[in-house]
């Protein structure tokens, strides 16, 4: 049988493409907040980390996605802590705050005023993120305006987060205070 140096090259081309995909790294558990927000290692990054300044961020958190699941963007605060953890950075080194608002909101509610809005979500998948998230000194601040126009108040809310006049003010006086915004 004759050897065809095109079929040959497509083999070769396939065989690396496929080859590489089954090696793709696998996220890491973090050690700050084990049960959230998984990370990937990152070898000789160009762009150093500087592991002994004081990180202040605040994430702006404005949407919900799947009750099925922890809301993601509440989860970026533990991705943060976890890598910036894993890279050297000191626990206390790292001022974290979310200020939640629109529909996010809700993400805050105790498991009984959740289900009444989300029947078919089994529990508020959220409530221990945002406790571990506590727990690790995040503060997690709710825009009271939102609360109000959704029906949240201090008692269908998780006692783990904080009612502001609004996520405008909560953020102006984060940022006043030389916290760095983070939106996504």
């Amino acid at each position: 049988m004759e050897s065809n140096p095109e079929m040959n090259k497509l083999f070769l081309l396939l065989l690396i493409i496929f080859s590489n995909t089954s090696h793709a790294q696998q996220p890491q558990q973090g050690k700050i907040i084990p049960e959230y927000g998984k990370t990937y290692k990152v070898e000789s990054p160009g762009f150093e980390t500087d592991t002994t300044s004081l990180m202040k961020v605040v994430f702006d958190v404005g949407r919900s996605f799947d009750q099925s699941a922890p809301n993601k963007l509440i989860q970026t605060a533990a991705r943060y802590l976890n890598m910036h953890g894993q890279a050297g950075l000191k626990p206390e080194n790292m001022k974290v705050a979310l200020v939640l608002h629109g529909k996010a909101v809700q993400d805050v509610l105790k498991n009984q005023a959740y289900l009444e809005r989300f029947p078919e979500a089994e529990l508020n998948l959220n409530l221990p993120l945002i406790k571990a998230l506590k727990e690790k000194g995040v503060r997690i601040i709710l825009c009271g305006q939102s609360a109000a126009f959704y029906n949240i108040d201090r008692k269908n809310a998780s006692e783990d987060v904080q009612f502001a006049l609004s996520a405008m003010t909560a953020l102006v006086q984060l940022q006043n205070d030389n916290y760095r915004l983070i939106n996504f």
